[in-house]
């Protein structure tokens, strides 16, 4: 009988334990419930206000999870503060919850996009001028009638129950005599509930946990790193961090903003240390066409199989146009390139790019007219994170100036709109001059890199029993954006045929594109460099084309290049090429990076994504 009495009592005692501990979880919920609730809802509503109204378009699963599990470890911190300190905090929580939310969605229903890195640089750089134009131009009466309507929505039934509660704890605000009589019951069975509520509690906080703990852990490596390109390396893995909700997207926007200013500024403070010590201006007009996403392999200059480069081949065949046959690219992500492209840093040197001058600023130091032409890095609100990164040097301000004389102001639906710019802006160009054009290629996706009149190739023209339709699709748009590349880079060429000028022609990096026996476009991102990965998204075209003028004047250089066609050649060398085209002397060149240069370097590694050597891979 004492043992079963001695279980009885341990018995017992155990429940107090589980009974006490389950109210302790409930206590912090129980000092700030309407904080756990109405954050909660606002969250809801802001994350699923900017869902896109699109088939296939949705919220991340996890995020009501996720959420939860935020909130109520807020409520915790809010719960463990001195009484007065933690009301303060959750005042200012509020503010910055509604503002957050407010402005995110807002963003979204004008301009189709939530708070960027970019939306939050342009912000830095507005004046209060043009903050109130834009606050007449885009607030108006029926933006309360949007989504974000939903979240003024909430905003007011807070307000509402904040006053009803103030009122009441003052005495000035009574309930009908039902009313209280119900809410003295409910609190009678609540109080009998609550083991039962904080066991369920702490069973769902758990659960989430679980659930969510793989993208808290994704969220904390985002923000660790130190430099922009790792971050965007990371966001390019299958396992990144869903910033899910408008706070998330604040704090990377931040981040990502901080980092890019940190390498801006070492590039500022090295703007009048740049030297340039003479110039034979040798090139007097030298033209460099950057590509996009550009697969070696699926250019007929190159002996692909289908017709995607006839303008090109023509070129060749007469002896203008330099095809260069073994080049790849060091990175597959754009805004890696374009360091690599404008810093004279080349991989394997010690520092980071940043370290290095850009070089269009020694080609303005040298007496050169800079334009610069882009179509796809021009800062714009709903401006990915790859294109922030891969431009914010060449949007900056002041390294603009130090870099360019003239620039476009907007962007086009295809690349041909950035041949009028050219014929427009091109009255101001001097005796000597660098002109870039910056195109967007065959960026994905391929059906919108090109007009529909110029689809020239179709699923039927291919013999690939192993693709579907809708592959055989994506194929053929592949090609015909290469197709129209070639139109449009043949018209940059025609501008410059009766002028004393060099074009070259780089893409950034190349695109995988149902390769032989291989169903997948696109590229992957992968820490792994295959020797298919290298063949299909590294290896890229790569030629010089030479004015009848310039092979007149300059015969010497065009055997040059002739002779070096068939070198082993890695991209982020290029500027070292430039500088010899343009004939400027300067500490900064190096003459065993100049591709047609007696003194290049053909053994130099060329190592891709600063991993894998290219030519220790069995590339065939």
């Amino acid at each position: 009988m004492r043992f079963f009495n001695l279980c009885r009592y341990n018995m017992v005692k155990l429940y107090d334990i589980i009974r006490r501990a389950a109210e302790a979880v409930l206590k912090p919920l129980r000092a700030y419930g309407a904080f756990v609730v109405f954050m909660y809802v606002l969250g809801l509503v802001a994350v699923y206000a900017v869902v896109p109204a699109k088939r296939g378009q949705h919220a991340w699963a996890l995020a009501p999870h996720e959420l939860f599990l935020d909130v109520c470890l807020l409520c915790l911190l809010l719960w463990v503060m001195p009484r007065r300190v933690g009301l303060w905090l959750k005042r200012v929580m509020y503010v910055v919850a509604y503002l957050v939310a407010v402005v995110d969605v807002y963003c979204f229903v004008k301009f189709d996009t939530t708070i960027t890195p970019t939306m939050l640089l342009l912000v830095g750089e507005t004046n209060g001028d043009e903050a109130a134009e834009f606050l007449e131009s885009y607030l108006s009466a029926d933006i309360l009638f949007s989504r974000l309507g939903r979240v003024f929505l909430v905003m007011l039934v807070h307000a509402a129950w904040a006053v009803c509660h103030r009122l009441a704890a003052r005495g000035r605000l009574r309930l009908p005599r039902g009313l209280r009589y119900g809410a003295a019951l409910r609190g009678v069975w609540l109080k009998r509930l609550r083991p039962c509520a904080g066991l369920c509690l702490a069973a769902l906080l758990v659960y989430c946990t679980v659930k969510v703990w793989p993208n808290k852990a994704a969220y904390v490596r985002l923000m660790s790193y130190d430099n922009i390109g790792d971050v965007e390396h990371e966001l390019t893995r299958k396992d990144c961090a869903v910033m899910f909700h408008p706070v998330y997207r604040l704090v990377f926007s931040v981040y990502a903003n901080r980092l890019t200013a940190r390498q801006v500024n070492r590039l500022v403070a090295d703007i009048d240390r740049v030297r340039v010590d003479s110039c034979t201006f040798r090139s007097p007009n030298i033209v460099l066409i950057i590509g996009e996403s550009y697969n070696r392999h699926h250019a007929g200059l190159y002996g692909y199989g289908m017709p995607t480069t006839p303008r090109q081949e023509r070129r060749a065949r007469r002896g203008e146009l330099v095809a260069f046959t073994d080049v790849v690219a060091p990175w597959n992500l754009t805004s890696f390139v374009f360091k690599l492209l404008f810093s004279l840093y080349a991989v394997g040197d010690e520092g980071e790019w940043c370290d290095y001058p850009l070089f269009p600023e020694l080609f303005r130091k040298a007496g050169y007219h800079v334009t610069f032409l882009t179509n796809q890095f021009l800062p714009q609100a709903r401006e990915a994170v790859y294109d922030f990164s891969g431009g914010f040097f060449l949007n900056n301000p002041e390294l603009s100036r130090a870099m360019f004389d003239t620039r476009n102001s907007r962007l086009y639906r295809f690349d041909a709109g950035l041949l009028a710019e050219y014929d427009r802006l091109k009255r101001e160009n001097g005796k000597n001059n660098l002109i870039i054009f910056h195109l967007k290629g065959q960026h994905v996706d391929y059906r919108t890199r090109f007009p529909v009149q110029r689809r020239r190739f179709n699923p039927e023209d291919y013999d690939r029993p192993d693709l579907r339709p809708r592959e055989l699709r994506v194929l053929a748009d592949y090609d015909n954006a290469i197709l129209y590349n070639d139109s449009v880079v043949d018209q940059i060429i025609r501008r410059f045929e009766d002028e004393d000028a060099v074009v070259v022609y780089v893409p950034d990096h190349g695109e995988e594109c149902y390769g032989p026996g291989v169903r997948f476009y696109g590229r992957m991102h992968s820490a792994e460099i295959t020797a298919r990965l290298a063949r299909e998204e590294f290896e890229i075209p790569f030629w010089i084309w030479c004015s009848h003028e310039y092979m007149v004047n300059h015969p010497d250089v065009y055997a040059d290049i002739r002779r070096a066609r068939h070198r082993r050649y890695m991209t982020d060398a290029l500027p070292h090429l430039l500088l010899y085209l343009g004939g400027i002397g300067s500490p900064h060149y190096r003459p065993d990076l100049n591709l047609i240069g007696d003194e290049y370097n053909e053994a130099r590694p060329r190592i891709l994504k600063n991993t894998t050597d290219y030519d220790k891979l069995d590339v065939r």
